[in-house]
């Protein structure tokens, strides 16, 4: 999936441009869009579009994420990750849909959550395996 067809499904409340950064708290109900740099806070029900030369970094909580560009940190998607061709999510992400296209970067430990448990999970929640490496069976 196209970035630019994210934006068309929600109205767009807000955009970051290409060359502007910003660090702090971001909340907004639709569609926001990251074409520069993002550090800090992400807290919406609604979609953030990280574009190919956009840059987000940080604890990001929002409905659905898609991600052309480069997202580092913890994502929390109540709805669905999409990582298109050329993105790049290094991450520990947690959302019931994971959508990773050809050509597109993952890395970091992902779970896969019921849609309604993806707003009550916490890092205490996350499996063994995930925090400290796989365990021998029976152990």
């Amino acid at each position: 999936m196209r970035s630019r067809d994210a934006v068309r499904q929600g109205e767009l409340n807000g955009f970051l441009d290409a060359g502007s950064e910003l660090h702090g708290k971001l909340r907004f109900e639709q569609t926001f869009r990251i074409e520069g740099s993002f550090a800090g806070e992400v807290d919406s029900p609604g979609d953030l579009v990280v574009a190919g030369r956009g840059e987000a970094e940080g604890e990001i909580r929002v409905g659905r994420l898609v991600v052309a560009g480069t997202v580092r940190g913890r994502v929390v998607a109540s709805r669905r990750v999409e990582v298109s061709p050329g993105g790049r999510l290094l991450a520990e992400v947690e959302t019931p849909c994971l959508v990773v296209a050809d050509g597109a970067w993952l890395q970091g430990p992902c779970r896969m959550v019921r849609p309604d448990a993806a707003e009550e999970a916490s890092p205490a929640a996350l499996p063994a395996a995930l925090v400290g490496g796989l365990r021998p069976a029976g152990s």
